[in-house]
Parts: C-alpha cells; structure tokens; sequence
C-alpha cells in the first residue's frame, strides 16, 4: 500500500482544505508528495498564459519549518508547466499530518525562469478588512522578497525540488 501524508492548507479567514496524498519521498523536514488539482472555479492564468486548471497534476514539497511550499505543475499530458510557490506562516508537521497557514501571495515561475508575484490584491484585501495585521502583510511580502531574489540568484529553488517528477 502507498503511503499517505495527510494535508491541512488552512487560509484566513477560515478556509480549510484537508486531502490525503500519496508521499513519493518522506525525508523528514521535506515531504515529497503529489496530488491533482481539483475544485477550481477557473483556470489559473500568469501573465496571459493558462498554468494550472482542473485535472493538471502536481508534485510538492512541502518543507517543515519554512515559509513557503513549492509545487511542480504538469498539464494533463504531462508536461511541465512551472513552479507555483506558496508564501506560508509555517508548516508544521506532526507524525503523518502536515499543516500550513497560506498568507496570500504566491509566485509563479514558468520554465524559462521568468517569475511573476500573484495576489497582491487578496494580501491588500485581507489587511483592509482586518484579517491580517501590518505586521502579517510586511512578513509575507519580505518572504516574496527573498524567494524572488534568490531565483534570480540561482539559488531557489532548492535542488531537491529537481529530483522527484510526476509518474502516474
């Protein structure tokens, strides 16, 4: 029997999005798993062009005591789309559940390497409407910050993320 991480992605408000997925590589403090995108009310498109839409599947690693996750995107025949980055408050795990907090902004990187910051308005939102503090908005945003300097630095992502493809 394949082994299964189980997942909760809170977002504040309070949205929860809990799933069991199947582990491809259990390494402690990163946890490689995949799943496929369901649930989407629409596709997701960067910068004109459509990157993640319902059936596209992903690997993720989802790293234990960072602020972000890293998912490698693939379309339904199985080519790479890019990689979509959570900005996240934790991840945490306990035994076989790993939890997240999402803090809105995410990064999209197609495979060129070209990198695009995504839903600055929903962190705007969340502070106007008292969801999040000045403090949460500025941290996430320092986050992207160095996310995006060191792609451009080479140094993100970390090489694991290049060892473990999508295999049905």
């Amino acid at each position: 029997m394949k082994k299964k991480i189980h997942l909760i992605y809170r977002r504040i408000p309070n949205r929860v999005l809990e799933r069991d997925d199947e582990v491809i590589a259990d390494l402690g403090d990163v946890v490689v798993a995949k799943s496929r995108f369901e649930g989407m009310l629409t596709p997701l498109r960067v910068n004109g062009v459509e990157v993640i839409k319902n059936g596209y599947t992903m690997v993720y690693f989802a790293f234990v005591g960072k602020n972000y996750d890293i998912l490698k995107v693939y379309d339904t025949e199985g080519n790479f789309k890019g990689l979509y980055i959570d900005v996240l408050a934790y991840t945490k795990r306990e035994g076989n559940v790993i939890e997240m907090l999402d803090l809105f902004l995410d990064i999209f990187v197609f495979p060129n390497g070209e990198a695009f910051l995504l839903d600055e308005d929903e962190l705007e939102m969340a502070l106007n409407y008292g969801l999040i503090d000045r403090r949460t908005l500025e941290f996430a945003y320092s986050v992207a910050r160095e996310i995006l300097e060191r792609l451009k630095r080479g140094e993100f992502p970390p090489e694991i993320v290049w060892r473990y493809e999508w295999r049905e």
